[in-house]
């Protein structure tokens, strides 16, 4: 009897205690359960020969479930055999009227649509990794974007057509093929497409077009915006590709789930996570070419969605949506992103109801990630024993004034303590490796830092500040270096400076992102100083800048400046810059702001300024 009472005791006192002093014990072992899951998984797919693919997972799918929905695209269905059918026609296409061999890029230049997916399964087929151009540039950063991954073939959508036209030159010169998706084509030195795939075969692709790839071969090149210069084209491999396979899965998303997938397929957020999980899930892809606000919670209920994705601008959008009262009448369950604040995670849930929110930290070059499984409001992951051993990573001082890690005296660096902002970097390993950027070796060494805590260790640099606190949260704090985050998109200062200097009346631009109340993110802002003897056309900016950049990263406030402001080794300072921002009240210099409806820089006035900051002036 004195056994029975004291095991019953202790089965009792034990939850209790893990409560009080382990409060995430058992989400914790769930954690853990999922993560030895999906690293067997990934070992015996690694194992398996001949070499197992992501695209080999589609085609499993389409021969398990063949007539199961795969993407449903502006009211039209089709089925995983109907898009293994689409991709075998255009492999077989590419193979007919291209001289594509297995292992050269080929550069996919288009927007959201079935289409994309098809293509890109059609040259995985074929062996060829796929370069995938933000459908958003123009001019110089496009042929710029093409020219990173030495691409043989271009595939684009029609209605981008012109867009190629003003690069056509130099396109012909590098003898590159390029197919337009259309019946007919209006310009001589591009191919029609359409007209190509749908009279050619439907029959399976020979798996030994890609019996020459390794894991280590290039997959598909994802741009990414650095802290200096154009974009460059980080390499995601095929491993990575295969890992990328476990995202939904690992958070609970099953072949039942419906998935909403309005981010562009061109990031990795809509590519890796919507297109590639749901592979692995066999779930269904409701496909939008754009993410609309008003017609989200529509959407939702009318394709009966259960999993949706966003970024920090996304949610905030629709919270600031007309309230209705079928605000919380929809199947979503689940949303999977990251950069969501603390006070729109609350405000929310609060409005659309109870919806698991998995907020994760990664980036399309990095070796390491986190999620927070536990679903703590305003954290990006949590410490996990487990996972650190398997992706070592540390949080080190590093001296934002010098733009460095902080070394000891020993010339090693020196990790954060509990509680206090450090730069994350992590162990760069066979099982985590950085693959870097195509043709780009000297950003790639950029991002490689050595001697961290001991000669001749080697980590990478995610450039991004974090704090994890007493409870083994980790937090997002800021990113280092010149590049800044709005409307979902990274935007390389250096860039958008090289475009404005390209005005002939204007000298220098020192180009900045300024925190806007209300909005995730900085909005670009530049300091420019105007070439002596001329003077501010306003209207000729305008014009510029939506010529050359995309809208996300047009300057959206100009400040006059004499001279522009520099370090003694002749960097650009932009710290005071940032922390005045654009109110006139504080500023002396002339201030303009961009105005889409005059399409012009207009004065910036305090009535403007007021606008702005309390939200009426949409941005």
């Amino acid at each position: 009897m004195y056994i029975v009472t004291v095991t019953l005791a202790t089965l009792v006192i034990i939850p209790v205690l893990l409560k009080i002093f382990f409060p995430y014990f058992w989400e914790d072992v769930v954690y853990l359960k999922d993560l030895v899951r999906i690293l067997l998984t990934f070992v015996s797919r690694r194992k398996r020969r001949p070499l197992f693919l992501a695209v080999d997972r589609f085609i499993e799918q389409s021969a398990l479930h063949p007539n199961r929905t795969f993407v449903l695209f502006e009211n039209k269905s089709y089925s995983y055999q109907d898009a293994d059918r689409e991709s075998n026609k255009i492999a077989n296409a590419l193979r007919a009227y291209s001289r594509l061999q297995a292992g050269e890029a080929a550069a996919l230049f288009m927007g959201n649509e079935p289409t994309f997916m098809f293509t890109w399964l059609a040259l995985a087929k074929l062996g060829c990794p796929v370069a995938f151009l933000n459908h958003n540039i123009r001019s110089k950063s496009l042929l710029h974007c093409f020219s990173c991954c030495d691409a043989k073939v271009l595939i684009a959508a029609v209605e981008l057509e012109d867009a190629l036209k003003e690069i056509q030159p130099a396109l012909k010169e590098k003898g590159v093929c390029v197919f337009i998706m259309t019946k007919e084509c209006s310009i001589s030195e591009f191919t029609s497409f359409t007209d190509k795939v749908e009279f050619a075969s439907d029959s399976p692709i020979s798996r030994s077009h890609r019996s020459q790839i390794t894991f280590k071969s290039p997959a598909v090149y994802i741009y990414t915006s650095g802290t200096t210069g154009l974009p460059k084209a980080a390499t995601v491999s095929q491993t990575r590709l295969l890992a990328a396979l476990a995202v939904l899965a690992s958070n609970g998303v099953t072949a039942g789930d419906v998935i909403y997938l309005n981010l562009p397929m061109y990031h990795t957020a809509g590519f890796l996570i919507g297109f590639i999980g749901s592979i692995e899930t066999g779930a269904t892809i409701v496909l939008r070419r754009k993410f609309s606000a008003s017609q989200f919670w529509d959407e939702c209920r009318k394709y009966n969605i259960t999993v949706i994705q966003y970024i920090g601008e996304v949610l905030r959008y629709l919270c600031n949506t007309p309230k209705k009262e079928n605000d919380q009448l929809h199947k979503v369950r689940l949303a999977i992103g990251n950069g969501l604040r603390a006070e729109i995670w609350r405000e929310f849930l609060n409005r659309f109801g109870n919806i698991q929110v998995r907020e994760f930290y990664a980036s399309t070059e990095g070796n390491v990630g986190f999620v927070n499984y536990i679903g703590k409001i305003g954290a990006i992951g949590r410490v996990n024993p487990f996972h650190k051993k398997f992706f070592p990573y540390a949080l080190i001082k590093y001296d934002t004034e010098g733009d460095e890690p902080v070394r000891n005296s020993k010339g090693l660096c020196i990790e954060a303590s509990k509680g206090e902002t450090g730069l994350l970097v992590s162990k760069i390993t066979d099982i985590a490796p950085f693959v870097g950027y195509a043709n780009n070796q000297q950003q790639t060494e950029k991002k490689k830092l050595r001697n961290v805590f001991k000669k001749g260790d080697l980590y990478f640099n995610s450039g991004d500040l974090l704090r994890i606190d007493w409870e083994n949260f980790i937090y997002f704090q800021d990113r280092v270096g010149d590049t800044f985050r709005w409307k979902g998109e990274n935007v390389a200062t250096t860039e958008v400076s090289d475009i404005v200097t390209m005005i002939d009346f204007v000298e220098e631009a020192n180009v900045y992102g300024v925190q806007v109340p209300g909005h995730e993110g900085r909005i670009g802002m530049a300091a420019v100083t105007i070439t002596k003897g001329k003077a501010l056309d306003s209207k000729k900016m305008f014009s510029h800048v939506a010529s050359y950049l995309p809208a996300y990263a047009q300057p959206r406030f100009i400040r006059i400046q004499n001279s522009v402001e520099v370090t003694g080794t002749f960097k650009q300072m932009k710290k005071t810059l940032v922390e005045e921002g654009f109110n006139p009240t504080l500023i002396t210099d002339p201030l303009f702001f961009l105005d889409d409806k005059e399409k012009s820089y207009i004065p910036m006035t305090k009535d403007i300024y007021k606008a702005v900051v309390s939200g009426n002036s949409k941005l």
